[in-house]
């Protein structure tokens, strides 16, 4: 199961306004190689050639097709780690 949707869990949790611009917000749970995750993904409404006066449904498809096809394309790294 390579697709993203098909095996984790991508769910809307809302819309929230920063002085500087308009976000929508996901959570991503799921299991990818054996490991357990969970994640938060912000995306900027006018990245998704969005605006606030579109009708909510238009603006979580665009945003969550822009968050998932970067978190696929995310690499992460451990914070401070030093020896195992």
């Amino acid at each position: 199961m390579k697709d993203l949707a098909e095996n984790n869990l991508i769910r809307f949790k809302n819309i929230s306004k920063k002085k500087d611009a308009i976000y929508a917000n996901f959570k991503v749970k799921g299991v990818k190689g054996g490991v357990n995750f969970s994640a938060s993904i912000t995306v900027d409404i006018s990245a998704a050639e969005v605006h606030a006066g579109d009708v909510l449904e238009k603006i979580i498809e665009e945003c969550a097709r822009i968050g998932v096809k970067e978190f696929k394309r995310s690499e992460f790294q451990f914070e401070g780690l030093t020896s195992v």
